[in-house]
């Protein structure tokens, strides 16, 4: 609760800091610090939070737990370091650098919601203070027509998701009479499913997919991820993401858990179409960032597996994963943005110009791939792990670990350009000292957490 009441606050003050402060740096600055607090904030709750005693707000319809407030902190960390090493990137997307670090403090007030929602009327809302601000972000870029391309591609997308979404809810409150998820449990039996619970249930799915971009409702991703300014793609295809994934697990576990029978091999079936569709589409990509859309795409078929297995084994996936993921694909996008050529050309003799910058890059990647010792490996280890020990999908992971082994091709291409193509990469900017520090800080943590992965589990 302190948390969601700091993000407001945070948000606010960035705004009238736009008023305040006309230094670019200083905001960026004023934005860190407020971070870090925020970051104290959840280290905070999380510790004097109970472990056997959820704690229940506002007639019931936030319930705290160890498990969210312990998610919502490692987001908020991620969301630090995607500000340190984003930070001078987001002053160069327009003038209202303010502003943008306001929304990001509302997207994660967003996030904060849907981890701890114990009412469908509490994930709508979520959804929408999650998504509004992101649609503003995705054409903040005022001078390049494929960033309001985007803005207005997600945001029509968006809407139409929205619209499914409370579809859904609507029948599943008329099937069940209550909009509580946990109340919603009790009501609902596998045995005498109620026709308008079972359209509700695929309806959520089907605009949750939407969110995660699962496919086939993955269509928005690549152009909105590509016309975006990749400062804000960054975020977008990683602590969003993985908030949206909690929800929809939370969601599924908690109340369609004992209903599993009638909508699982639904989500099977998205899931391996999302793991085929951003995998294959990914190997013919020849922009590293548009490859790095569909990458996100077959990212979210590894997740959906944590909402399939549905015990106790999924949370420490879902854990792992939204760390590993999103630490490594912010560290490569903090790379990326550096190049003036986003193209696998761009990145043509890297290693002998920048080594430090190719070396980095070369761990994130592995990290992605699921490369031994690196933190994607642990992540894809537990989320097939949870699917093993739910004992009906082994199918599913076979596939899963053939998908895996294509991924290895499109992101080993972008280390063959580094270290065994010649050619002299532009930057836009020069790496200062600054950026090397927090890369190799983003480095070792990948390396953490694929040799530590229980310091991150709750």
């Amino acid at each position: 609760m302190n948390a969601i009441i700091a993000t407001t606050v945070f948000g606010v003050i960035m705004m009238f800091a736009g008023i305040w402060v006309s230094n670019k740096n200083s905001i960026t600055a004023i934005a860190a610090i407020l971070f870090a607090v925020l970051l104290g904030v959840n280290i905070w709750d999380l510790v004097h939070a109970s472990d056997n005693a959820p704690q229940l707000l506002f007639s019931n319809m936030l319930r705290i737990e160890h498990n969210s407030l312990w998610f919502n902190t490692l987001m908020t960390g991620c969301t630090l370091l995607y500000i340190l090493l984003m930070g001078k990137e987001i002053q160069k997307v327009g003038l209202h650098v303010a502003e943008y670090f306001a929304l990001i403090f509302f997207i994660l007030c967003g996030l904060y919601l849907l981890s701890t929602y114990n009412n469908m009327l509490m994930l709508f809302i979520g959804i929408e203070i999650l998504s509004i601000p992101q649609y503003i972000l995705a054409g903040s870029d005022k001078r390049n027509l494929k960033s309001s391309e985007a803005s207005l591609k997600y945001f029509l997308m968006g809407a139409f998701s929205t619209g499914i979404l409370l579809m859904g809810i609507t029948l599943l409150y008329g099937a069940s009479r209550t909009f509580n998820v946990m109340e919603m449990a009790g009501v609902l039996h596998s045995d005498s499913l109620n026709p308008l619970a079972l359209a509700g249930i695929i309806f959520i799915m089907i605009a949750l997919s939407f969110k995660v971009s699962a496919a086939p409702m993955h269509m928005w991703t690549p152009d909105v991820y590509d016309g975006s300014p990749t400062a804000f793609t960054a975020f977008m295809a990683t602590v969003v993401k993985a908030g949206a994934f909690f929800a929809f697990m939370r969601l599924f576990q908690v109340s369609f858990g004992n209903l599993s029978n009638h909508w699982m091999l639904v989500l099977a079936i998205i899931t391996a179409a999302t793991l085929l569709v951003g995998n294959v589409t990914a190997v013919f990509q020849q922009s590293v960032k548009r490859m790095l859309a569909y990458s996100s795409i077959a990212q979210a078929g590894f997740m959906l597996f944590a909402v399939l297995a549905g015990n106790a084994a999924a949370w420490n996936a879902i854990f792992i994963y939204a760390v590993a993921y999103s630490i490594a694909t912010i560290g490569v996008f903090s790379v990326l943005i550096k190049l003036k050529d986003y193209t696998y050309d761009g990145f043509n003799g890297l290693a002998k110009k920048e080594p430090l910058l190719a070396f980095v890059t070369t761990i994130f990647l592995f990290s992605l791939a699921g490369i031994p010792l690196t933190g994607g490996f642990m992540a894809k280890y537990f989320v097939l792990l949870a699917v093993v020990q739910q004992g009906q999908l082994m199918w599913l992971v076979i596939f899963a670990l053939l998908m895996a082994a294509i991924s290895v091709y499109y992101y080993f291409r972008v280390i063959i350009a580094m270290y065994f193509k010649t050619g002299t990469p532009e930057l836009n900017s020069a790496v200062t000292a600054g950026d090397k520090l927090m890369l190799v800080i983003t480095c070792i943590l990948v390396l953490v957490l694929g040799i530590f992965p229980q310091l991150f589990l709750i």
